[in-house]
């Protein structure tokens, strides 16, 4: 049956080349290409970007135009667009109070059954709520941990207020919060912390709320701790940035709560039970072994309630999370443990005709959860939705409905429509995609000889079951294993980390002014040799500095923060996002302005500059696959992969014996995995020991040597069920890794 289709015409988002497309509604599309071929571009860049901003626009309408909207991606047109809703990999927020439970509504759930079946009964769902007061332990006001703050590291007690005692961010001489302590009366400004009386240190660091008059506004005086407690505390930590963040690691140490054991919840709500168990103990079960409680119970007041909870709990456990649970907070899940349980939240939705936009929902699943994986995207088609999903794995391709294939190339060799259609065609089409698909995947014909090996012994971290494995030095070791086996355990949480570099996916931190180009160091050799070029300073060609837009302070967008829903980001009228005045933008270096400059690929840079203090690292960019990168191009627009290979390219230069690399083929296409793949040998023969934490099954075959945890994840796994080459482990029926590399090197994935 035909729905209809999407039809975008002519977008130009980033590196499209006016691409035209119909895509098809109702139907399960993947779209691929090699990385930077402009698959993101064309799905979130301008589909669903447009979907948002057409939303955002009826907001807009009924604020009476006070919000601004959002910028229109560059597209000549685009039709029959449905809401779009992005399940991407982004972290889950940043409240410490959202859990894995909370944000699927399955806590929820378990509060209803609590309050019907619990023993004795205590009350409503709301008294299992440990965000409600009636629930929530007071020690710890529901967060499960309890902070101490040094208040020696708050202030500094040698100065008044007035010469800035206060030393936490925020609070500096003249701030908002400043303020109401200097006109609280309370205090002497010009006398030293040091001087105080002990009332007034207590009223400065512990005292009562009180009403005062400050700027001519009655406020509440609330004293230093307690503020700083609720403001910052309460947040996830994690999360934070900056001075903030090492503000909050130099004051205040956190430890489970004392008074609820880390449950959030107060003896009351505890003292209810189902089965032997309270909702806090339930919350903080491993998934699978929640399930199997669940399944147990049954009474009609509930039953409803509890059948809901039955499928979300199986949806967790087939799309390769049950060894989660739900009183993990929402800020600790990996990118791809995030983007799944938003998966999850949408699957029991009731509303149909939507667009699903997923960003490599794979990434972080062992080839066997791929599969149900592919189960739960064609669920959503068949409800009646739009699926679109960004993917380079020739698994989810197979169960694609519809095919678009982009490049050829990455950046300016790309941007355009391939091939589209059914993966028979694409097998034979002749794009990179289509060589790749039925390429043979083969074991090293002789394993590297370690040269020596690093000992984990007796490792009992999260799920590891006191793991003793030698680790081998001076050769590619794969670490594998289901999701929750224990890989990351073992090897980031317990291998010795002497002359070991870590190189992970995290965000890097840092402002919004964050480049490739800043955070490489590039642009400081660069800046100096367009300075040497005109005759003038290198502060000019700097966006930090004399040579920024002044309307945006050289960022090149203008932010717009919304209490409310996502904040709005518009490109600066002033420069026309380029982030430097019209004076440094008349200044070049052979015809190209630093803002030209920071705007090439690194394969263009590598072409452009002949500077030897630049070409090294531009060199290395190239070599873990970042050609298409733009030196410019902010850094939060990275995915997790791009990040890491951003991290190693910076490594590589130092003298390293040995790299942890964890998933390197996140988001690369099969041909990037190759590259990648050659470049993993090149750093091993080089001497360097490269280990990875992998699922993919092409870069374990040309590995070395294999460590496979499990067999299962959660309390189910961290155990080694095999070491030695791949091709024992291909042998190993009791591993699921042995058994898939098996069939792939059967050319039966």
């Amino acid at each position: 049956m035909v729905f209809g289709s999407i039809e975008v015409r002519g977008a130009r988002e980033n590196n499209l080349q006016g691409v035209s497309i119909d895509i098809p509604k109702r139907k399960l599309t993947v779209f691929t290409g090699v990385s930077g071929s402009g698959k993101s571009s064309l799905v979130f860049g301008t589909v669903a970007a447009e979907s948002r901003r057409l939303i955002d626009e009826t907001y807009s309408a009924f604020l009476q135009g006070f919000m601004p909207s959002r910028p229109r991606p560059d597209v000549d047109t685009l039709s029959n667009l449905s809401a779009a809703i992005v399940v991407d990999q982004e972290p889950m927020g940043a409240n410490a109070r959202s859990t894995v439970g909370t944000a699927t509504d399955a806590y929820t759930m378990l509060r209803v059954i609590w309050s019907r079946l619990g023993e004795p009964y205590v009350g409503g769902s709301n008294l299992f709520s440990f965000n409600d007061p009636q629930g929530m332990c007071a020690g710890c006001e529901g967060l499960g941990r309890v902070s101490a703050i040094d208040t020696e590291a708050l202030v500094d007690r040698s100065k008044s207020l007035k010469e800035g005692a206060i030393t936490f961010p925020n609070f500096g001489v003249g701030t908002w919060y400043w303020k109401v302590y200097a006109d609280s009366g309370f205090f002497d400004v010009d006398k030293p912390l040091k001087d105080y009386t002990d009332t007034e240190w207590h009223d400065l660091m512990h005292g009562d709320e009180r009403k005062i008059v400050s700027g001519g506004i009655n406020v509440t005086y609330e004293s230093l701790v307690p503020k700083i407690t609720r403001l910052y505390l309460v947040k996830d930590v994690e999360s934070m940035k900056g001075a903030m963040r090492a503000a909050i690691d130099r004051l205040a140490t956190f430890t489970s709560c004392p008074e609820c054991g880390g449950t959030r919840l107060n003896d009351r709500a505890r003292s209810s039970l189902v089965k032997g168990k309270h909702i806090g103990e339930a919350a903080a079960m491993q998934l699978t072994d929640l399930a199997e409680l669940v399944r147990d119970l049954a009474d009609p007041q509930v039953q409803p309630i509890l059948d809901g909870l039955n499928d979300l709990l199986a949806t967790f456990e087939q799309i390769g999370l049950g060894y989660l649970s739900l009183d993990r907070e929402s800020s600790s899940l990996s990118g791809g443990e995030a983007q799944r349980t938003k998966m999850v939240r949408h699957m029991g939705s009731a509303l149909t005709d939507l667009t699903y936009v997923f960003d490599e929902p794979t990434i972080g699943l062992h080839p066997h959860d791929v599969r149900q994986m592919n189960a739960l995207l064609q669920r959503l088609r068949d409800k009646g939705n739009t699926v679109l999903v960004v993917e380079h794995k020739p698994e989810v391709m197979a169960a694609a409905d519809h095919l678009v294939d982009m490049g050829p190339g990455a950046g300016t060799h790309g941007g355009t429509v391939v091939y589209q259609g059914d993966i028979a065609g694409l097998r034979t089409s002749g794009t990179a995609t289509g060589k790749h698909l039925d390429q043979a995947v083969t074991l090293r014909p002789t394993p590297r000889t370690p040269t020596g090996f690093l000992r984990i012994e007796h490792a009992n971290l999260h799920n590891l079951q006191d793991v003793s494995v030698d680790v081998p030095l001076g050769v590619l070791v794969a670490v594998t294993g289901v999701a929750g086996s224990g890989k990351s355990s073992l090897i980031h949480g317990c291998l010795p980390r002497d002359g070991v570099t870590f190189v992970d996916q995290t965000v890097i931190r840092g402002s919004r002014r964050s480049n490739p180009a800043t955070y490489t160091g590039i642009l400081e050799p660069i800046r100096k040799q367009y300075a040497r070029a005109n005759g003038v300073k290198p502060a000019l060609f700097s966006a930090n500095s004399a040579g920024a837009c002044p309307e945006c302070k050289g960022v090149g967008l203008i932010y717009t923060d919304l209490a409310f829903m996502a904040g709005v980001a518009s490109v600066c009228e002033a420069c026309g996002g380029k982030r430097f005045t019209d004076e440094v933008l008349g200044y070049t270096l052979r015809g190209k302005n630093i803002a030209d400059a920071l705007a090439m690929s690194v394969e263009e840079a590598l072409d452009f500059f002949t500077e030897k203090t630049v070409l090294p690292m531009l060199s290395r960019l190239s070599d873990v696959g970042l050609d298409y990168i733009s030196l410019g191009q902010h850094l939060n627009t990275l995915s997790g992969g791009e990040r890491q290979r951003l991290k190693l390219a910076i490594e590589m230069g130092g003298d390293t014996p040995t790299f942890v690399l964890d998933e390197p083929t996140a988001g690369l296409h099969m041909q990037d995995v190759d590259n990648l793949g050659g470049l993993l040998d090149r750093l091993v023969d080089s001497g360097r020991s490269v280990i990875v934490v992998e699922h993919n099954l092409s870069v374990v075959a040309r590995a070395d040597w294999v460590i496979d945890m499990g067999p299962g994840g959660g309390h189910d796994g961290g155990r080694v069920v095999f070491e030695g080459t791949p091709a024992d482990l291909a042998r190993q029926e009791a591993s699921l890794t042995g058994r898939h590399l098996a069939e792939l090197l059967a050319g039966t994935p």
